[in-house]
């Protein structure tokens, strides 16, 4: 039984790490990684490892990085029945720049996510996974590097009304991609200060104001983080939570707003309340960050 679909980015991420400053132009050692990535990627991998059955709902070329991929997710035991191979197009990547103060620069080439546009979502309107007479059930993952359409078609379609949204920004210059969701009933934002910031076209002091500030854009609820700082859970109509993550010695950044996401979905997926499912979410990106698991 699938618990959780991840509708986004897959691809392969190539990271450069050094721990020390890098100021522009600089050329250090250090050391590149290349792994699977991308918002909805790390969210099925982190899923899984919560005991949960995700599926993906993405895209990828018909080259051998797309093949390497695909194989990846099966042995994983992440459902890849809903990837499409985009012909003649190359696989979508990921590059960044980490120094010791976290994220440097970073550039993200979808294009194959963007070739295919609103169609992604057919698995999930022609009856595969759900249908206008019978929708998808459980939790949808959505990740800020699906196009505007895409984020419309699920904003506004029928079929898309009671379904549990989990919605990941991906980055700040992304987050304006997410206001259609704003409205929906059911729609969890998961965003950074940052990224809040972007999408409500406001300066926030910290996670707290920004939370209110996204309900105040008319969200349902958002969950907020901000770094070593607390962060937040914000419901309308209900007591905001919060929780301040432990302190760690930082070695990477890329993914850890994923690691938390999927472990704050898979708290509550399990039965968690509101503020131990922050704990969790906390304690799986402090793990990530200090580079003790993969997500």
């Amino acid at each position: 039984m699938l618990d959780v679909a991840c509708i986004g980015a897959v691809l392969w991420d190539y990271v450069g790490y050094t721990y020390t400053r890098l100021p522009r132009g600089s050329d250090v050692p250090g050391r590149i990684t290349r792994r699977p990535g991308g918002v909805a990627m790390n969210a099925a991998v982190a899923l899984r490892r919560h005991g949960l059955s995700p599926v993906l709902v993405s895209a990828v070329g018909d080259d051998g990085a797309g093949d390497e991929l695909v194989d990846a997710c099966r042995r994983l035991g992440i459902g890849t029945q809903y990837v499409r191979r985009v012909a003649g197009m190359a696989t979508d990547s990921y590059v960044a720049v980490e120094d010791a103060h976290g994220l440097v620069a970073a550039v993200a080439d979808a294009r194959c996510l963007d070739a295919v546009g609103s169609a992604l979502l057919e698995p999930l309107l022609d009856g595969r996974l759900g249908s206008a007479d019978r929708p998808w059930r459980g939790t949808l993952i959505v990740d800020g590097n699906l196009d505007e359409e895409t984020m419309r078609t699920l904003a506004t379609s029928p079929p898309f009304a009671a379904v549990e949204l989990r919605i990941a920004a991906a980055s700040s210059s992304k987050a304006r991609r997410l206001l259609p969701l704003v409205a929906h009933p059911r729609a969890t934002f998961h965003v950074n200060c940052d990224e809040a910031a972007r999408l409500c076209a406001e300066a926030f002091a910290d996670a707290a104001t920004a939370a209110q500030g996204v309900l105040d854009r008319g969200a349902h609820r958002v969950v907020v983080t901000d770094g070593a700082s607390a962060c937040f859970d914000a419901v309308r109509g209900a007591a905001t939570v919060s929780a301040v993550p432990a302190v760690v010695t930082v070695k990477r950044v890329t993914g850890a707003g994923d690691a938390f996401m999927a472990a704050h979905i898979a708290a509550e997926l399990h039965g968690a309340n509101r503020k131990d499912a922050l704990i969790a979410a906390l304690g799986a990106a402090g793990r990530h960050v200090g580079g003790e698991e993969d997500a």
